[in-house]
């Protein structure tokens, strides 16, 4: 293959997972950190040995860097894969501000690749804003394609295209030998990632409003059992992209519905959490002083989407209001050194296991973040 120029704009869990495929490829990858004015150059080798941005930044290899501008400006192919840590409108307005500076020093007859969500006719938006920026028409002058990640699970099968312009580089540098890629139109790339996310957020909240019924008794059974392994990690994943997709829609419809009450849901879910934590306090008769909370969530802060950051922050901030000993966990629990009885909420099923093998002589609580909201005593944890 030949050495196709790619440059892969924001230094992102997605971004540097398909610039480390495109590398080992033989194609010629520079990343680029929005917080860094060069971009590096990301060699085949480094791609197999650093196959995560922790292990790149701990191995520190010795890597190229140019001056971002001038990557860009040389590149074939710009991925636009940024960090995005606003919601709502200031989501939308710090994503155009990004997009903005991706692509001022493109080229004539280059590539653009869409990374993120964009909802309803949202790539309208972008090409217009690409046309303003760069002066180029998309499809004419420069090409344009939708290709949204979400996680590394499982990429799209599809590759959203103007007028279904095929690029077969492009499709090579994409597509697996597991996995390979079509090109549709890019309406129908919106669409299909529309059903994806809408369906995976309606049945995660008919899992949740169905399990507030089920009482203590019926939870020891084995029946719920897939249904204690859903934590609020997992139920979070593309809540940005169902957001900006109710944004897209205009009016009143059942898809509207379907897209504010999954949002409702989720955040219900989250006041839930917070009313089970108050009912623990409750029922043990421990006082709000005498007590610690840790939020056990073991986060990817390199992801594209801030969803579960903000949703983090505010489970936190509402415990604060009642509890003044809040804390956050992200590596070892620190549950030593205090006269307090813990409260620990695991996000994660990582995170329970993580809890699960602490040993030490210390009131400990645990709380586990899926939809029966099991709570259990360190001498009891399943």
């Amino acid at each position: 293959m030949a050495k196709e120029k790619v440059v892969v704009f924001g230094l992102t869990t997605e971004g540097y997972f398909i610039a480390c495929q495109m590398a080992i490829k033989g194609a010629d990858v520079y990343l680029v950190d929005e917080s860094s004015p060069t971009a590096i150059s990301l060699k085949p080798e480094v791609a197999k040995n650093c196959p995560d941005i922790d292990s790149l930044k701990e191995d520190e290899p010795i890597l190229t860097a140019v001056p971002v501008d001038v990557a860009i400006s040389k590149a074939e192919y710009l991925f636009f894969t940024p960090r995005i840590r606003k919601i709502n409108q200031d989501l939308k307005a710090e994503v155009n501000s990004k997009f903005k500076d991706a692509v001022g020093s493109l080229k004539k007859g280059s590539t653009v690749i869409y990374c993120l969500a964009t909802g309803k006719d949202g790539n309208s938006e972008n090409i217009s804003l690409l046309k303003h920026v760069t002066g180029f028409d998309a499809g004419k002058s420069i090409s344009y394609y939708y290709f949204p990640l979400n996680g590394l699970s499982e990429t799209p099968s599809v590759i959203g295209s103007l007028k279904k312009i095929k690029d077969n580089k492009l499709l090579a540098l994409l597509s697996t030998s597991k996995d390979k890629k079509m090109f549709v139109d890019i309406s129908s790339a919106e669409y299909i990632h529309a059903i994806h996310t809408v369906k995976r957020f309606s049945g995660v909240c008919s899992i949740l409003e169905i399990c507030k019924f089920v009482d203590n008794k019926i939870e020891s059974t084995t029946a719920f059992d897939d249904f204690k392994n859903i934590y609020l990690d997992d139920m979070m994943d593309g809540l940005d992209d169902l957001r900006l997709l109710g944004s897209s829609i205009e009016g009143t419809s059942p898809l509207l519905y379907l897209i504010n009450g999954s949002i409702k849901g989720i955040n219900s879910y989250a006041k839930r959490l917070i009313e089970t934590i108050r009912i623990t306090l409750k029922n043990h008769e421990l006082k709000a002083s005498k007590t610690k909370i840790i939020l056990s969530w073991t986060l990817d802060n390199n992801q594209m989407r801030g969803e579960k950051v903000e949703m983090l922050n505010t489970i936190t901030s509402k415990l604060r209001d009642y509890i003044g000993d809040v804390e956050t966990s992200e590596g070892l629990l620190d549950f030593f050194h205090s006269d307090k009885t813990t409260i620990a909420i695991a996000c994660t099923e990582y995170d329970h296991k993580k809890i699960k093998e602490i040993k030490q002589n210390q009131d400990i609580f645990l709380i586990k973040a899926n939809p029966m909201f099991e709570v259990s005593n360190k001498s009891k944890i399943i």
